[in-house]
């Protein structure tokens, strides 16, 4: 069996469109922390990596990625980036469930939709419950996009805290 990814590990029920395991309109983005030998943030903090493939559905023109895609998948990847950050800062055993307060993405060139893309994302600040993330997309070698998002960990009251 392939190595499960940390949406499969912690939200095998999640019904997200960028990343829910169990939503099968979805983007289907599955994340791993990279290995701890990798990339690192200022705060020591693991790269955590994805790999995700462009369908004829997700183009803005022909062969160019949706600029909405690239964005859900930068949020999404960051988003799990920090709920991992989180969980290895407290020392727990699975992620508090977080939720995006705020993020910008920078389109820097056409990402085309013939290969694969690759994610990377790292915790450059954090505290007990909030982390900002830096995230990338690369497509042949080349940064097309980028993202800064803060997120935070919810309470079991928020409507987010029971969608995992």
């Amino acid at each position: 069996m392939a190595e499960k990814c940390l949406q499969e590990e912690y939200a095998p029920e999640m019904v997200c469109w960028g990343c829910g395991p169990a939503n099968p309109e979805g983007l289907r983005l599955r994340s791993f922390a990279g290995p701890p030998e990798g990339g690192k943030g200022p705060d020591g903090a693991p790269e955590v990596v994805a790999e995700w493939t462009p369908g004829l559905n997700h183009h803005a023109f022909p062969g160019v990625l949706n600029g909405g895609i690239i964005g859900t998948l930068l949020d999404c990847h960051a988003n799990w980036t920090a709920a991992h950050w989180l969980m290895l800062q407290a020392g727990a055993t699975e992620p508090p469930v977080t939720v995006t307060a705020e993020y910008s993405v920078r389109l820097l060139a056409p990402t085309p939709t013939d290969a694969p893309v690759r994610l990377t994302a790292r915790a450059v600040d954090s505290g007990p419950r909030r982390a900002e993330i830096d995230a990338e997309l690369h497509s042949g070698g080349k940064v097309t996009a980028t993202c800064r998002g803060v997120f935070v960990a919810v309470r079991q009251a928020h409507p987010a805290y029971h969608g995992r």
